[in-house]
């Protein structure tokens, strides 16, 4: 079991970057696939990344590639979402999230696909 806890949001205008941090406790970390989801007033919780047990394997939603970049740190129990050139429409709570099943980005883009979930983090992007 792992339990999940984001930090690092806030209020950022256009342009802007933010980088998120999910800690996460146990001794399994390195056992998990991790995904970024991101749910926006009214709307459904909306796939952002994901990344493999070892790094070396990552996805994105088309809406953030190449602005967003997801890593993370085995030895720290930690995984992070970098944000650059922010915009209006990525205001969200965002959640990061951990799977167990085999490596397949396709799936790994579905919140299904996950067995534990941190609380969220508020990003608020300004126009």
């Amino acid at each position: 079991q792992v339990q999940l806890v984001e930090s690092g949001g806030g209020l950022v205008q256009a342009g802007g970057s933010l980088r998120l941090s999910c800690a996460a406790s146990g001794r399994t970390f390195s056992s998990y696939h991790m995904g970024w989801f991101r749910q926006a007033p009214g709307k459904e919780r909306e796939f952002v990344a994901t990344l493999s047990q070892s790094g070396g394997s990552t996805y994105y939603a088309d809406s953030v590639k190449g602005r967003f970049t997801i890593s993370r740190a085995n030895a720290k129990n930690a995984v992070f979402l970098q944000m650059n050139s922010l915009k209006p429409e990525d205001t969200a709570v965002y959640y990061c999230a951990a799977s167990l099943i085999i490596w397949n980005w396709g799936a790994l883009s579905s919140s299904s696909s996950y067995d534990y979930w941190g609380q969220g983090t508020q990003v608020t992007v300004s126009s």
